[in-house]
């Protein structure tokens, strides 16, 4: 599968593998695996802890933390002692994060986004079950689609300033 990077199908690829059973890290990052020199098996692999707000946590929202995955394989800085590049990786960071916000009801947090409790980290590990029902309280469909819109964005703003 070799899809150019700026395809609207990786949008929706993204949601696809929502719905197919990857976490909402795993659902952004394998839709660009390709485009990156991984495949879906290994890109699933690198997300996969990424899931339920990182660990089921409820903290950072996995379709978020898979926009910075992606970003990092980009552009990441390499050099540990690169001060300008790690700086300007976080600023980037910190715009995608406010992009994700303002379209997400001003969160990047799993749990506000869920509008459910954090859970303590050592009390709930088990996925919900993948069902009907589960997906019709899920907003997570609609955020992977911003996600993968915001990245695809992002890619298309850098491609066009260079």
């Amino acid at each position: 599968m070799t899809m150019e990077k700026f395809s609207e199908d990786r949008i929706a690829l993204a949601v696809q593998n929502f719905y197919k059973g990857y976490n909402c890290s795993q659902a952004i990052c394998t839709a660009w695996a390709d485009a990156y020199g991984f495949s879906e098996e290994q890109m699933a692999k690198l997300s996969s802890c990424f899931g339920g707000g990182i660990g089921r946590m409820r903290k950072t929202c996995g379709a978020a933390c898979g926009m910075f995955l992606l970003l990092g394989l980009e552009e990441g800085n390499t050099n540990a002692g690169d001060k300008e590049a790690k700086a300007e990786n976080y600023r980037v960071v910190q715009e995608l994060a406010h992009r994700f916000a303002e379209r997400n009801g001003g969160s990047i947090e799993c749990a506000e986004l869920l509008k459910m409790a954090k859970v303590e980290p050592t009390t709930h590990f088990t996925p919900d079950e993948r069902s009907a029902q589960y997906f019709a309280k899920r907003p997570c469909p609609k955020i992977i689609e911003e996600a993968a819109k915001i990245w695809k964005e992002y890619l298309e703003e850098k491609s066009n300033n260079k």
